[in-house]
């Protein structure tokens, strides 16, 4: 059903708020300008354009405002006077009434909360685009942090969706160059988060997978704090945590007076992110300044905390793979080895002249090497990838999507941290180790502890295995005759794959011996 009320609604929302203004005032164009006359009449909006574009964010609704929040990072793409407002998305959404926060939490836990908990705190502690959270104390004393889910959420998104997957029909519709922005798949991705984000188990799921990942026994505890899950008091529209104590990231004069080295935390939240793609394949894919904070205790000083984990990303080892390779093509500036990948990994069509396509790669990075961040800006160098992907035919693949949006959100944090930190030298050694430990000898000896349960249950059951293949019926005459003269080959040899099968379990346990000397 086309959601015709809801388009009415974002149209209508647009006009209040001048929004049609907003986009006309930015184009260099005469009809454009002659457009704007006749919108204006003669009048210009009262408010600044920032809260207009703001206001208008919070009345559309959830994905809306996530949209603004991505925009608030990117100080480099949008005026400062816009990005101050859109930052006030990620923390300051207007609440929703608290008795309505209690009778959720009633409804999901069985009672309402000043039976649940020692203390309650009625007023919300910050209001996001899907939830808002309260501090309380447990009976015990522990000091937590509940996340209500926002009422009525499901009904908005799914009309916002299906508005997002008429545009994308649309889209792809409209040439090659739509249908190789695969729009449909990026759109599904989309939806897909967006419902897992609407289910705070599997949030509080997520959240004990990246404390475990980050914990005491990973080797990598001092970079990153994630709060416990309180699962009792966890529910499908409730999730209660442990409450943490930081400074929001974004606040960079009081974190330097409570001590803590700038430059270094902008290294560290670099390296947090590779190690969250490349050794984990799991990563926080919602990293605007909002969900992020710093401790400034003395114990853990400088070390990150992570918020809100409604939105996360995962890798397979072939995405893994293929992006380290193609990092640290870029980084050695080995553009003949990213277009060899592009054409390996079937993104561009397998006629694509490697010499063609490395040559336009190099134009685009080249002139961003050897120079600080704030020289830098990652969202124009991929603005001129995509425009010359386009010549080649490159399809978007969905299931990066989220990596390459929060890719985005890293380099506007690393921005505001450290304006002069260099994301290439700081990410090349990282990705460099990671490689060695992939493919090098200690790699080889990971792969052979993990591989061996199962060879030592395959490896003795060969010969048995080869011989029932042979004695298998339903096949041709001709097959069969080949399989009668591999059959007496095989009886022949079949002393001969015993022993082989002797030879290799004995390398296998040498080489196991050998990597552990």
């Amino acid at each position: 059903m086309f959601p015709l009320f809801r388009l009415l609604r974002i149209t209508l929302v647009s006009l209040r708020y001048g929004l049609d203004e907003l986009v006309l005032s930015s184009l260099n164009h005469p009809l454009a300008t002659l457009l704007l006359r006749v919108i204006r009449l003669g009048t210009r909006p009262r408010q600044p354009r920032g809260l207009r574009l703001r206001r208008a964010l919070e009345s559309l609704g959830p994905i809306f405002v996530k949209f603004g929040q991505v925009l608030s990072t990117r100080r480099d793409l949008i005026p400062a006077d816009i990005a101050d407002e859109l930052a006030l998305l990620q923390d300051r959404v207007p609440p929703f009434p608290s008795a309505q926060a209690a009778a959720c939490i009633e409804a999901a836990l069985g009672a309402p909360p000043d039976k649940l908990f020692a203390q309650f705190d009625v007023d919300p502690v910050a209001s996001a685009s899907i939830a808002q959270v309260h501090f309380a104390v447990l009976r015990d004393g522990r000091e937590v942090a509940v996340k209500v889910l926002r009422p009525g959420m499901l009904d908005i998104i799914e009309k916002d969706l299906s508005l997002l997957k008429i545009v994308a029909r649309v889209i792809e519709r409209l040439g090659p160059d739509g249908r190789r922005l695969k729009p449909r798949e990026v759109v599904a991705e989309f939806d897909k988060y967006l419902h897992d984000e609407l289910d705070l188990v599997r949030e509080a799921s997520n959240c004990s997978q990246l404390r475990r990942n980050f914990g005491p026994e990973s080797g990598r505890g001092d970079m990153l704090i994630v709060p416990e899950v309180i699962w009792e008091y966890t529910a499908s529209t409730v999730f209660t945590m442990q409450r943490m104590y930081g400074v929001p990231v974004g606040q960079v004069e009081r974190m330097r007076a409570a001590g803590i080295d700038i430059p270094r935390l902008a290294r560290t939240g670099v390296e947090i992110f590779f190690t969250q793609v490349f050794t984990d394949g799991f990563f926080h894919a919602d990293m605007h300044p909002g969900n992020i904070y710093v401790s400034d205790r003395p114990d853990t000083l400088g070390s990150y905390i992570a918020l809100d984990f409604g939105i996360v990303g995962s890798l397979s080892e072939f995405d893994k793979n293929y992006l380290a390779q193609n990092f640290l093509a870029f980084f050695h500036r080995d553009y003949r080895r990213v277009a060899q990948l592009h054409i390996e990994s079937g993104w561009v069509p397998p006629d694509t002249r490697e010499e063609e396509l490395e040559g336009a790669v190099r134009a685009v990075c080249e002139p961003y090497f050897d120079r600080p961040l704030s020289e830098i800006s990652l969202g124009q160098v991929l603005l001129r990838l995509f425009q010359t992907s386009r010549r080649f035919n490159v399809e978007i693949q969905p299931q990066l999507v989220l990596l390459q949006k929060t890719l985005l959100n890293v380099e506007g944090l690393g921005r505001q941290l450290d304006p002069n930190l260099d994301l290439w030298k700081t990410a090349k050694p990282y990705l460099e180790r990671w490689m060695r430990q992939r493919v090098g000898i200690q790699g080889l000896r990971q792969s052979l502890e993990k591989e061996a349960s199962q060879w030592s249950q395959t490896l003795p059951a060969l010969p048995r295995l080869v011989h029932d293949y042979l004695g298998r019926p339903n096949v041709s005459p001709a097959m069969l005759a080949e399989l009668t003269q591999l059959r007496r080959a095989q009886e022949q040899n079949n002393r001969l794959v015993a022993a082989l099968v002797g030879v290799v379990a004995l390398g296998i346990a040498v080489a196991l011996w050998a990597l552990t000397r």
